[in-house]
C-alpha cells in the first residue's frame, strides 16, 4: 500500500464547551438536550444535514420497543399525530422540526454537516475531537464527549477496546434502506408487522410468497401504515454481510438495497390487495445499519439480564422493553436465534451505568447501539426508544462530570438516579 505525508499545520479551536455530543439520532439528541438542561455548555455535532437520524434521515416506520417515562415520553407527546398504537408512527418530517425545537430550547449549540475525524488525546483521556467540514479542518474541546454515532467511531479512534458483531463468527445483522409508496388501498391491504405474521392470500401465503419471489437476500415482508392516507412504509430491502464502519461495503449496500426496490413494489402490485396501484414517493438517504461495534465496558448486558428482567442496582435506563429481534445475519426473514411474537419477557428491564462507560478511555461515554453488551442483548436494546432514554442518562451524567471535575467511571451514581426520578423515570 502506498502512502502520502500529511503537511503538518496547526488546527484552530472554535468551541471549548462542557459537553460534547458525536452523532444526532435519538441518542445523540437526548444526550444533548439532557444535558444542556442540566446546565452544562453543550453541543452538537452531525454528519448529515439533519436530525434525528434513522428515525428521519433514515425513514423509520415507528418507534419499536419501548420505554416508560423520561424523555421518549417527551418526544411522542411532541411529535405524534395520532393516538393510542398510532402514538408511535413517525412522520418524519414533523419529527425533524420537533427534534430542532427541543435542542434550541434547551440551548444546545448544533453543527450539521459535520464530520467528526480524529480524537485529541492526552494519554488515555479524550480531550476533544477534530471536525471535517465545508468550513474546514477545526478542533473542539470539551471536558466530557459523548458518542452516540452508533457505530462508536470515536471511541474506537480513541482507543476503547470493542467487538465486531456476534461473538465467535462477527457476523452483523444486515442493513435496509426504508422506502415508502403511495397509492395503496388501505381497505383492501394487509400490513404484517413482524416477520412471523402472515396472511393468506389468493396466491399463498404471504411470507412464502415474499421468499419465493422477491430478490435475495431480500425475501420477507413488513409493511407499516404512516400518518399519511394512502402511504405505506417498507422495510424490506436486505443486504447482507455488510460491515457499517466500512464506506466500501456502505456503498455496496446502497446499490443492493436500491436494485431491490423496483422488484419490491413489483411484488406489492403482484400479490397484496390494495397494492395494485402503489408507486415509489420515497426511500432514506441513509442506510439503515442494525449492528456494528459492541465496546467493553465496567458492565455488560447479557441476554440473561434481559430475560430475567433484571433490576441493576446502577440501574440509569428503566422498564425498557422489546424482544430478540435478530435479522437473518446470511439471509432474510428472523434469525433463527430471534425471538419475536414469543419474546416471553414482558415486564421489561434496566441498563446499569457501566454498559456506558468504556475501558480505558477516561472523560468518554457511550450512548445507543453501540453500549456494552452481547450480541443477543443488543438485538434488544438497540431500538430507538430505549437510545433515546439512554442519551437522556448520559447527558445528565455528562452534565454533572463536566460541572465537578469527577471523571464517568467515579461518578456516584446514586445522583444520575436521583435526577431520573425526578424526570419520571423509574425502574
Amino acid at each position: 500500500m502506498k502512502y502520502v505525508t500529511e503537511t503538518k499545520r496547526e488546527i484552530p479551536v472554535i468551541r471549548e464547551v462542557d459537553v460534547l455530543v458525536l452523532g444526532a439520532g435519538p441518542a445523540g439528541i437526548g444526550a444533548a438536550v439532557g444535558a444542556a438542561r442540566e446546565g452544562a455548555v453543550t453541543m452538537l455535532v452531525e454528519q448529515t444535514g439533519d436530525v434525528g437520524g434513522i428515525a428521519t434521515v433514515g425513514l423509520m416506520s415507528h418507534w419499536t420497543g419501548k420505554t416508560e417515562g423520561g424523555f421518549y415520553e417527551e418526544i411522542l407527546n411532541r411529535s405524534a399525530e395520532l393516538t393510542g398504537e398510532g402514538r408511535q408512527i413517525i412522520n418524519p418530517e414533523r419529527l425533524k422540526t420537533v427534534f430542532l425545537h427541543m435542542l434550541m430550547e434547551a440551548g444546545v449549540s448544533l453543527r450539521l454537516y459535520t464530520f467528526a475525524s480524529n480524537v485529541i488525546m492526552e494519554e488515555n483521556v479524550i480531550k476533544g475531537v477534530i471536525l471535517e467540514s465545508k468550513s474546514g479542518r477545526e478542533a473542539v474541546l470539551a471536558k466530557i464527549v459523548v458518542d452516540a454515532t452508533g457505530d462508536g467511531d470515536i471511541a474506537a479512534k480513541a482507543g476503547a477496546p470493542y467487538f465486531k458483531g456476534r461473538e465467535g463468527d462477527g457476523l452483523m445483522q444486515p442493513a435496509t434502506i426504508m422506502f415508502k409508496v403511495a397509492g395503496v388501498d388501505e381497505e383492501k391491504g394487509v400490513f404484517p408487522g413482524g416477520f412471523e405474521e402472515s396472511f393468506a392470500l389468493p396466491d399463498g401465503d404471504l411470507q412464502e410468497l415474499g421468499k419465493k419471489h422477491l430478490p435475495g437476500p431480500a425475501g420477507h415482508v413488513l409493511l407499516y401504515k404512516t400518518t399519511l392516507p394512502g402511504v405505506v412504509t417498507c422495510n424490506m430491502t436486505n443486504c447482507t454481510g455488510v460491515d457499517g464502519t466500512s464506506a466500501e461495503d456502505l456503498t455496496k449496500a446502497t446499490l443492493v438495497c436500491r436494485e431491490q426496490m423496483d422488484k419490491i413494489i413489483a411484488f406489492l402490485k403482484r400479490f397484496i390487495p390494495g397494492f395494485e396501484n402503489c408507486y415509489m414517493i420515497s426511500s432514506a438517504s441513509l442506510v439503515g445499519i442494525r449492528e456494528t461495534r459492541h465496546f467493553k465496558g465496567e458492565e455488560t448486558i447479557t441476554e440473561q439480564d434481559i430475560l430475567e428482567a433484571r433490576v441493576f442496582d446502577h440501574w440509569v435506563v428503566a422498564k425498557a422493553s422489546f424482544n430478540f429481534d435478530v435479522h437473518n445475519l446470511t439471509g432474510n426473514g428472523l434469525d433463527e436465534t430471534g425471538c419475536q411474537k414469543h419474546f416471553p419477557q414482558i415486564k421489561g428491564y434496566t441498563i446499569p451505568y457501566g454498559c456506558f462507560v468504556p475501558l480505558e478511555i477516561d472523560n468518554l461515554y457511550l450512548a445507543g447501539r453501540n453500549i456494552s453488551g452481547t450480541h443477543m442483548a443488543h438485538s434488544n436494546y438497540r431500538v430507538m426508544p430505549i437510545c433515546a432514554n439512554m442519551g437522556q442518562a448520559v447527558g445528565i451524567a455528562a452534565a454533572m462530570c463536566a460541572a465537578s471535575g469527577v471523571v464517568p467511571r467515579a461518578l456516584e451514581v446514586k445522583k444520575v438516579q436521583n435526577r431520573l426520578m425526578e424526570l419520571g423515570v423509574n425502574p
